[in-house]
């Protein structure tokens, strides 16, 4: 890697871009663990133009990774539970091709930080209980806090839900 990636915060003005990097992420992540009916219907509901700018209204922070000056990767952060100090990462999604290059322990090392500055103690995630990406965050520290189902419209997510004490 010749120069480290550049993580800025994403705008209203990014939507197209966050649209686009996620078009580009989400069958190449969940291809071989759900079926296109349901990645398909998902996309929708979260990807949407509609979709992402009520996540920017509703407090998700998004924060784009560029790889000299061109994004390739995003990930949304939001408050789970003001009380507990707690922070979730709602998604995080590189280009397959930038993968392996360590723009994921960055984007989440960012992640980390700017919810510490913010004064949370702990950070959770969610990953399909079939996503190799569970390894990944393993690495970086995070365990399995419990399991959950979550459904989306007639499809269920079969989630770890995963924390990190920061």
């Amino acid at each position: 890697m010749s120069r480290s990636p550049l993580i800025r915060q994403a705008t209203a003005n990014d939507l197209p871009l966050l649209m686009q990097l996620a078009a580009a992420t989400w069958e190449p992540t969940y291809g071989s663990i759900l079926a296109k009916e349901q990645i398909d219907y998902m996309f929708e509901v979260i990807y949407s133009r509609e979709a992402l700018e009520r996540q920017m209204q509703e407090g998700q922070t998004f924060l784009i990774l560029e790889e000299s000056g061109k994004p390739v990767g995003f990930a949304a952060f939001s408050v789970k539970d003001e009380a507990a100090k707690a922070y979730k990462l709602n998604k995080i999604y590189l280009l397959p091709q930038t993968q392996g290059k360590g723009y994921g322990k960055a984007l989440l090392q960012a992640v980390e930080q700017e919810v510490k500055l913010s004064g949370a103690t702990l950070l959770d995630l969610n990953v399909n209980r079939h996503n190799p990406a569970k390894g990944f965050y393993e690495r970086c520290g995070y365990q399995v806090h419990q399991q959950e189902d979550i459904p989306i419209g007639p499809y269920w997510m079969n989630d770890y839900v995963m924390r990190k004490k920061l």
